[in-house]
């Protein structure tokens, strides 16, 4: 699969700045696995506030870019692809674990592998990583809607 620009993001993930947080596609299986990227950078309007003078991506942000990453799997997933007004909303993040702080200049590589998907329900084991260190781990679940 050739890589999907943000110009492709935006096609899945109903996201605008300054809340989308997936950069490019770098891999993508439908039905398995995606991988893909976020550049946090300085000028994230979150680290205006957090924290200042000692800027940390904040964790549930690092979470929300696992779960848009999931999601752009999962509508590539989808057969026959899904309406524009399908959006998948979280059901549930488990064992979630952080494992390193992120900041400005760190590139978070974001996986997720399908576990489960049944009636609309679809369930993930998701990492983020800055280079080869574990950033993050949870298991997501997304629900399927039409809005």
């Amino acid at each position: 699969m050739t890589p999907i620009d943000i110009v492709g993001i935006m096609e899945h993930l109903p996201h605008r700045y300054p809340f989308l947080l997936v950069d490019r596609v770098l891999e993508l299986e439908a039905g398995k696995s995606v991988k893909a990227i976020k550049n946090v950078t300085m000028n994230e309007p979150f680290f205006q506030g957090h924290f200042p003078g000692y800027p940390v991506m904040p964790g549930v942000l690092i979470l929300e870019a696992l779960a848009q990453a999931a999601g752009v799997l999962t509508f590539k997933s989808i057969q026959p692809p899904p309406s524009k007004n399908t959006i998948l909303f979280y059901a549930g993040i488990d064992n979630a674990r952080f494992k390193r702080q992120v900041v400005p200049g760190d590139q978070l590589i974001l996986t997720a592998e399908i576990t489960a998907s049944k009636r609309g329900i679809w369930k993930y084991t998701a990492k983020a990583f800055v280079g080869d260190e574990l950033a993050c781990e949870a298991d997501l679940m997304c629900a399927q809607r039409e809005v």
